[in-house]
């Protein structure tokens, strides 16, 4: 009798999990994005309606891969179709106030200025959009986490970029620039003129340089974590296009298992570094002027004061390590990059740089507050970031019911503020706004457009990029160092094909043809 009822009993507990389960489901693939969808569209949003799991995903995914397959006949700056094709048609069929579905998760796009500046400064309610398991591979750290964790990190990581902190690692950036030019000089020395795909090399000299600063001397094995974290990256890319359902991860996919075996190759690289520099600090030998040094004293001086709750743990320490070597090598590679085609192209531009650059420097090694002078040069950055921001979108997202200009949306409802959309804008740039005109910026970025939240490549508020200076003098360096020796042509071979990896990136490389000045 008693295993009977405990028989019962225990049917009764698998029907209700079951229920459960299935109501959870279909209220995570169903009802809840209907009733998002109603609450919307009763506020003038437009796009297409929900279907059921998928929502937009499959066509988004299958636009940016027929994107991807053709590249723009001729340099040409209009490049938001290729980039973001899908966000592209969607405003040109239902207009800026419309609906995006992704999987079962609705998003809003937002290209109202105002509205921007409300979403960005308020970094406490608008939250970025939760990773899943599977992009947590990829990377964690400052621009993952939200609220008082994020606090946390900030205040900590903070004096590793601090200007004087800055001026410390300009040997780096000089270093490795000279690594690249003298293999540019191997390849360049007969004929003084050769063809060269200059977008391996720049990826390789933007490694050396966060892999010297952040790791000093171990900066040999920091080659190994950037190849790594570069596969990553283009898995990360490849995920992304389509919903992730979940429990996924623990499927033994191939591309599962990949990713889950860089990320366990990148830990244990970074724990060996950290575990050195740990032991030399304790035993006096280390030198706090990489950002690994500055991060571990930072963290050891806030447990000592105020207890091991009010520091990172090792495993954080790792995850900062980890967006280091992600955020500070992809956004100088893809802006050096960019401004090289560029230049290429606008021959005028790139004369006018390098007469700064010889009037300011001659052919002597650049330092830092004469880099920090550098006009003609910063103007030009400013708008190669205007024309090819890194990240051609931000997202923020609701956690509970907001208000954001006269709408009122509920919680779980995404914001898609396209960035590069905003940046090409006739409205707000001109009728030239999508011409290459560094001139814009001759007055400072205030003064470049109607609105100066227009511009925002590294972000806005509260959460910028904390690495924008670190970019910033790191490219100058670079693109002084190279106008120095040489100058520089699109080859006929070159294709014109951005495409969005991690940042936006030149799908086919950068074929220059270099002259040894």
């Amino acid at each position: 009798m008693e295993i009977l009822q405990g028989s019962v009993a225990l049917s009764c507990v698998i029907v209700l999990l079951v229920y459960y389960y299935v109501w959870k489901s279909l209220n995570w693939a169903l009802f809840r994005p209907r009733k998002l969808e109603r609450c919307l569209r009763q506020q003038g949003f437009t796009g297409n309606s929900y279907r059921f799991i998928w929502g937009d995903t499959r066509e988004l995914s299958m636009m940016t891969n027929q994107a991807k397959s053709k590249p723009i006949i001729i340099l040409s700056n209009e490049i938001v179709p290729r980039v973001i094709p899908f966000i592209c048609k969607t405003v040109k069929k239902y207009g800026s106030n419309s609906i995006i579905w992704f999987g079962p998760r609705p998003a809003v796009l937002c290209m109202d200025l105002e509205i921007i500046r409300e979403v960005m400064s308020k970094s406490y309610i608008f939250q970025k959009p939760p990773s899943t398991p599977l992009t947590k591979l990829l990377v964690q750290g400052l621009s993952t986490y939200e609220t008082d964790k994020w606090a946390k990190h900030r205040r900590l990581i903070n004096p590793a970029f601090h200007l004087e902190k800055l001026k410390l690692m300009l040997p780096a950036f000089y270093l490795s620039c000279c690594d690249m030019l003298s293999k540019w000089d191997k390849i360049v020395s007969v004929g003084r003129s050769c063809e060269v795909d200059v977008w391996p090399y720049l990826q390789t000299m933007t490694c050396d340089a966060i892999s010297r600063t952040a790791f000093g001397s171990s900066y040999e094995e920091g080659r190994k974590i950037f190849e790594l974290q570069t596969e990553q990256g283009e898995l990360f890319s490849r995920i992304s296009q389509s919903i992730y359902i979940p429990g996924w991860r623990f499927f033994p996919t191939k591309l599962n298992n990949r990713m889950k075996e860089i990320a366990k190759e990148v830990q244990s690289s970074i724990m060996g570094i950290i575990n050195k520099r740990m032991k030399a600090i304790e035993a006096g030998e280390a030198s706090n002027e990489d950002l690994l040094s500055i991060l571990l004293e930072s963290n050891f001086k806030e447990i000592q004061q105020h207890g091991n709750k009010f520091g990172m743990s090792f495993q954080e320490v790792i995850e900062e390590c980890k967006l280091f070597y992600l955020a500070g090598q992809e956004t100088t590679s893809s802006l050096l990059v960019w401004t090289m085609i560029l230049l290429s192209k606008h021959s005028d531009w790139q004369v006018r740089a390098r007469e700064e650059v010889r009037r300011v420097f001659g052919s002597r090694k650049p330092t830092f507050d004469e880099l920090n002078h550098l006009q003609i040069v910063t103007m030009i950055f400013h708008e190669v970031l205007r024309l090819y921001p890194p990240v051609a979108t931000l997202g923020r997202m609701t956690q509970k019911e907001s208000s954001i200009g006269k709408v009122m949306l509920p919680a779980g409802v995404e914001i898609i503020m396209p960035v590069i959309l905003l940046h090409h804008d006739r409205q707000i740039w001109g009728d030239d706004a999508k011409d290459f005109n560094p001139q814009r910026f001759s007055e400072g970025v205030s003064k470049a457009a109607n609105d100066q939240l227009a511009y925002f490549p590294f972000g806005w508020g509260p959460r910028i990029c904390i690495g924008q200076n670190f970019a910033m003098l790191e490219a100058k360096m670079a693109l002084v160092m190279i106008l120095q020796n040489y100058s520089f042509d699109l080859s006929p071979s070159y294709t014109h094909a951005p495409q969005t990896v991690v940042t936006l990136q030149p799908q086919h490389g950068a074929q220059l043809v270099l002259h040894k000045l």
